[in-house]
């Protein structure tokens, strides 16, 4: 996690929602962080309610004492609920991402956790990234739901097919911005599937 490079999160959000057509708003992040994904997304007014699964308590516990001051509302947003869990499990079992209403559908999963789709930070991932893994995401959505998805990696035409094969339609965006580490540029993708 760094604060120097948040415009592929903030873009994941911001490409994520734009494709949402829907007047009012459910969203689960995957992936708390810093809280740059989360926080752009309840910057759009649209947002009824978000759910940010996060399997991490200790990361939980920076939001909900203040400490990072970029994404401080995150934790008081009463449409927010900072839920701690294994996002993969959830988007692979019936109940889904929200424990207090099983089987909940959302108009949006944005989701920023393991750094592409080929490389995960745990083996128990890859499954997700798969054609049977991604119908099991679509059960958690409405009709015309958004998956959006944030990549270390220049697209990846592997995954571009698994995409075309499960969503109607998708696009990939290079996200450019400048690294001050190298003097130079650096470049995500965000993958948006609807």
């Amino acid at each position: 996690m760094s604060s120097l490079f948040t415009a592929a999160e903030v873009a994941l959000a911001r490409l994520g929602l734009a494709q949402a057509v829907n007047a009012d708003l459910d969203i689960v992040v995957g992936g708390l962080g810093l809280g740059y994904t989360a926080q752009t997304a309840i910057e759009d007014p649209r947002v009824r309610s978000l759910v940010v699964v996060e399997a991490l308590g200790e990361v939980i516990g920076w939001h909900q004492r203040g400490l990072l001051p970029d994404s401080a509302e995150l934790a008081s947003d009463p449409r927010v609920r900072l839920q701690r869990g294994d996002f993969f499990a959830m988007s692979d079992s019936e109940a889904g991402f929200d424990p207090e209403t099983p089987r909940r559908r959302f108009h949006a999963v944005l989701l920023d956790i393991d750094h592409t789709p080929r490389h995960v930070l745990h083996p128990s991932h890859a499954g997700f990234y798969t054609p049977a893994g991604l119908r099991k995401l679509v059960g958690h959505l409405h009709p015309g739901g958004v998956f959006a998805l944030w990549s270390d990696d220049p697209p990846d035409a592997e995954f571009e097919g698994v995409l075309a094969e499960v969503f109607g339609q998708f696009e990939a965006s290079i996200i450019r911005f400048p690294n001050p580490l190298t003097g130079g540029h650096s470049t995500n993708t965000v993958y948006v599937a609807r």
